[in-house]
């Protein structure tokens, strides 16, 4: 996979994700859900692809999923049933800033 850029359009190639690069990291990482490196938004997805059972606990939408140093985010813009991994690392959904207390 080429580096990954903030704004690129991505969809998976096994199930129905659809994906948006919010935080792109600085170097060359395999993105992937269920099991497949993701493909541009507008490519044909290869036939006969199915959701590897490993990696299959979904995505939701409008949820934001990172890893553990932050330096990738991605954005669901379309649910699916494979889950995102970089680099071979299961992407987790990141929380809610807490808010500052009102006293």
């Amino acid at each position: 996979m080429a580096v990954l850029k903030a704004g690129s359009r991505l969809k998976s190639a096994v199930c129905s994700s659809e994906l948006m690069v919010v935080v792109a990291p600085a170097e060359d990482v395999t993105l992937t859900c269920g099991g497949a490196p993701v493909i541009e938004l507008g490519a044909d997805a290869p036939a006969g692809g199915e959701v590897d059972a490993d990696h299959k606990n979904g995505t939701q939408m409008g949820k934001r999923y990172t890893n553990e140093a932050g330096d990738i985010e991605i954005l669901c813009t379309k649910p699916g049933e494979g889950s995102l991994a970089s680099g071979g690392t299961a992407l987790e959904i990141k929380g809610a800033k807490p808010l500052p207390s009102s006293d």
